[in-house]
Order: structure tokens, then sequence, then C-alpha cells
């Protein structure tokens, strides 16, 4: 269901890494490490969230948009099909009874600590899926206003008729 996205091109610009709960704390030294590098000595609670990283959920898949630049399809828009694939597997999830999440934090956009987690050269990580079951029913947040958000075209070409 996740790979049932708008591809024009039929090229499927995006990968899949799959972190299992054996692979947390291997991955959240590492972010510590890398972590400590950027900012200098971290905090202990700084540094107690980069082990607990990938330990929120059971399940964590990595998406990563890997674009064929040489493809006519221009990278833009398959770079927005990478991002339809992360919401179609968060809707597959749910559709399963599952919960999920669609995290992306600073190591998807630090070249090191993507390197680390599986990118290749020119990929770059949509984000972290992260799917278990909810402790905690989510509160519902703000959304925005549609009406705002919405306008209708009217052409400014006179004598046309529509």
């Amino acid at each position: 269901m996740a790979c049932r996205v708008p591809d024009h091109g039929k090229i499927s610009p995006w990968r899949f890494i799959i972190y299992d709960n054996s692979q947390a704390d291997p991955i959240g030294l590492k972010l510590a490490e890398i972590a400590e590098k950027r900012q200098g000595s971290l905090g202990e609670n700084t540094k107690a969230m980069e082990l607990e990283r990938f330990k929120r959920a059971p399940l964590v898949i990595g998406v990563l948009s890997s674009p064929n630049r040489e493809h006519k399809v221009p990278v833009w828009e398959q770079e927005l099909a990478v991002g339809a694939v992360c919401v179609s597997l968060l809707n597959a999830c749910f559709s399963m009874g599952f919960a999920g999440q669609w995290l992306s934090e600073w190591y998807a956009f630090d070249d090191e600590a993507a390197a680390y987690l599986g990118a290749r050269d020119g990929e770059r990580f949509a984000g972290f899926i992260h799917i278990g079951s909810a402790s905690i029913v989510p509160s519902e947040r703000p959304r925005p206003d549609v009406a705002r958000l919405t306008e209708y075209f009217e052409s400014s070409l006179s004598g046309v008729d529509a």
C-alpha cells in the first residue's frame, strides 16, 4: 500500500530501510557521538534523548528520497512522490490497527548521521516512520482553516469566454 502513490515515469524514486529494536542501542550511541561532535559535551538529558531515539517504537522505517536525476520527471516531482509514500505508509499502519508517527529529526539532515543510517550519495531521508501501538490517545492539535488557504482562480484576460 505504501508504494501506491503518484509516480510519473514509474521510477520509484524512494527506498526503505528497516530498523528494529535490536539496533536501537548502537544507533543511539552513534547518534549521541555525532551530536556531541556537533554540539560539544551533551548534558545528561540530551544524551539520554539521543540514546532513546530509535526506542520510541518497536519498528522504525527510514524512507529515503532516491531521485533519478537523469530522468525527464523533475526531481521536485520525484521528491513529492516520496512524501506521498510516507503518508501512504502511515495510512497503511493506521488501517492495520497500529500507531505511526512520521519524524524527520536532525539526523535526517546531518550527512554523517544519514550515511551511518544507510543513506547513499545523492539520497536524503524524507523521514523516519515509527510504528507500534499507542500508549496514550494522541491529543488533537489545531488544524489550519482550509477556507483561508483556498482561493478560486479568476482569469484576468478580458474578452476571453470561459
